[in-house]
């Protein structure tokens, strides 16, 4: 089984003053060496040899807390798990401990407290007798892993099958495989699950089709109707408005701006006054009537089968929402996607062409506002603390979001609002 694909977030801060500046300094504790002996004496106790530990990732969720994932050398790797978040007294194999920054909470993977399933989704012998249908196991990949959110494990069998794994929290397995057969009845294109969800793992087939995200990078999408994701969302059904409404990132822009100064403090300044556009941009404009939508909409959950649209995925979201935001983004994702590689070269062309399509069903300066939202939304999700070149990357995603707002020049690599909008 391959070690756990965990996704990252990081930072530095000056003296407490707010509840943004403790977290801060919580994930600068993290991402120091003084958390080190907390994690080798809690695993390895205090007589073993020392052992080298290495950060593997880090998550913040402001206004929750910080986690830090760690891969310890000792006799053989492990993988150990420290958040600040609160924790409830009812998780297993968990251990307390305080520090300089507070009470924290370690666990050692895959015993996630949050996460009860994920110890069957990746133990190779328990997927092959739950899932395997008599089939040997032939691959197990952790394909995503949020720390005390969810995870996405992919498990292949010899008779050709890929199944992946979703874990969730406890209670919220049932929802998402109700989620899957709605859209299914309704002929919208989505993964079947398996079975019923075991242990809050949903087993899901694999969906046909190659990621939207390849046709942006080989053309820019050129030969992709921008109107079919517009039909694609009128086809839900209007069972989604029975569903709990979610937050759109316009509704969660303060927590967002919030992560984007964790990550890039030195633009704390460009970030503010982007958080304050958006705020006092949208209350003036149309936001539309309320409808069934994704939630999660933008290339990566769109499976393409040639030129035509053949899986929806991650329908975690779906629920009642607005139009504009689903469209928000899909294009706030499209516009950052040459900051996020730079072989996205047609992005930008992409970008006009599709942002003039979606305009015309909403309000176009509500979509542009909230697509600056949705951009400033992944800054810190550039974070990455095993690599040196994140910081560029999270300021090109700022400044993607600058543009769309006026706020600075557009470049090449950079999205253009169309003029006629």
């Amino acid at each position: 089984m391959s070690s756990p694909n965990f996704s990252s977030a990081a930072s530095r801060g000056g003296a407490p003053r707010s509840r943004d500046q403790v977290e801060i300094h919580q994930l600068a504790f993290l991402q120091s060496d003084a958390v080190h002996p907390l994690i080798t004496e809690a695993f390895l106790g205090k007589d073993m040899p020392p052992s080298e530990v290495t950060m593997e990732a880090v998550q913040h969720r402001p206004g929750a807390g910080a986690t830090g994932i760690y891969r310890v050398t000792a006799h053989e790797d492990l993988y150990v798990g420290v958040t600040t978040e609160h924790v409830h007294d009812r998780a297993e194999g968990i251990l307390r401990s305080d520090s300089e920054r507070g009470k924290l909470v370690l666990w050692q993977h895959p015993m996630d407290p949050m996460l009860p399933g994920l110890q069957l989704a990746t133990d190779p012998s328990s997927v092959t007798s739950t899932w395997g249908e008599g089939y040997e196991l032939t691959a197990l990949q952790t394909v995503s892993y949020r720390p005390l959110r969810r995870a996405v494990i992919a498990a292949d069998f010899a008779d050709g099958r890929r199944l992946y794994l979703k874990v969730l929290r406890e209670g919220h397995a049932g929802e998402l495989a109700a989620r899957h057969r709605m859209l299914l009845g309704a002929d919208v294109p989505a993964p079947a699950p398996v079975r019923d969800p075991i242990r809050d793992v949903v087993a899901l087939e694999q969906g046909r089709g190659i990621s939207l995200a390849e046709h942006f990078l080989a053309d820019g999408a050129a030969a992709v109707r921008p109107a079919e994701f517009v039909e694609l969302l009128d086809a839900l059904p209007a069972a989604v408005m029975g569903l709990p409404t979610r937050d759109a990132w316009t509704d969660r822009l303060s927590a967002y701006a919030s992560a984007a100064v964790s990550a890039v403090p030195q633009c704390e300044r460009r970030v503010r006054r982007l958080e304050e556009e958006v705020l006092a941009g949208v209350p003036v404009t149309d936001r539309g009537p309320l409808v069934p939508t994704h939630g999660d909409f933008y290339e990566a959950n769109l499976l393409m089968d040639g030129n035509k649209i053949s899986c929806l995925l991650d329908v975690d979201s779906l629920g009642p929402g607005y139009r504009v935001d689903d469209l928000a983004c899909f294009l706030g994702h499209l516009a950052v996607l040459p900051a996020v590689d730079s072989r996205y070269l047609h992005a930008p062309a992409a970008f006009d062409r599709f942002a003039r399509v979606f305009a015309a069903g909403v309000d176009p300066e509500s979509l542009r506002i909230r697509t600056a939202a949705v951009a400033l939304s992944l800054v810190a999700g550039a974070r990455d603390v095993r690599g040196g070149e994140w910081r560029a990357k999270a300021e090109h995603r700022l400044r993607c979001a600058e543009v769309l707002l006026g706020l600075t020049r557009s470049a090449g690599d950079l999205p253009h609002w169309p003029a006629v909008l």
